[in-house]
């Protein structure tokens, strides 16, 4: 059996073992959500685009507002994306997900 003390490098300092533990399935679920995110963004800014295009013209002003609606509407989605992601993902670790979680994540 092996030693469970820890090692001690040259200096002095404890070394603990490295340890990764990846989850197929944390993995699978995190490029999920990240591709749902980036889809939303897409249509954040073809929603943005195209309603200032129509802003150009009087005739398509008020096609162009229904955009700016639908774009704030997929802003809010982004939230409720994380959001959904976070407890997701909390379920699958068992409730240490935040810890480990940076708030830069996509």
């Amino acid at each position: 059996m092996s030693d469970p003390s820890p090692r001690r490098s040259h200096r002095g300092e404890s070394k603990e073992p490295l340890t990764i533990r990846l989850k197929g399935a944390e993995v699978m679920l995190r490029q999920r959500y990240e591709v749902a995110s980036i889809v939303n963004d897409i249509f954040i800014a073809v929603w943005f685009l195209v309603g200032s295009f129509m802003f150009f013209s009087e005739r398509w002003e008020r096609t162009g507002t229904w955009c700016f609606v639908f774009g704030s509407v997929e802003l809010l989605v982004r939230p409720v994306i994380r959001l959904v992601r976070h407890f997701h993902l909390r379920s699958v670790r068992g409730g240490t997900y935040a810890a480990h979680e940076s708030s830069q994540d996509f």
